[in-house]
């Protein structure tokens, strides 16, 4: 995926912040998830343990235009 595909809005942005979660760990849970789940609103939730987190990541597609709206950490491994 190429990432000046992938666009942040306001929420995510800030959710990032306060959980510490960089834009490569994104990138990086869209692009090779370990779980997919469809979401309301014509969203898609991916999962990606990445190291010790487990992240959560919501997004819309939008014709290969990808916003995302939200980015959490689920847990811990283990």
């Amino acid at each position: 995926m190429d990432a000046s595909k992938i666009q942040f809005d306001r929420h995510a942005k800030r959710r990032m912040r306060w959980r510490r979660i960089s834009e490569e760990e994104v990138y990086l849970a869209i692009e090779s998830p370990d779980k997919i789940e469809e979401s309301i609103k014509g969203r898609t939730n991916v999962y990606k343990f990445i190291g010790e987190r487990y992240i959560k990541v919501t997004y819309k597609d939008f014709s290969g235009q990808i916003l995302v709206v939200s980015a959490v950490i689920k847990g811990e491994r283990g």
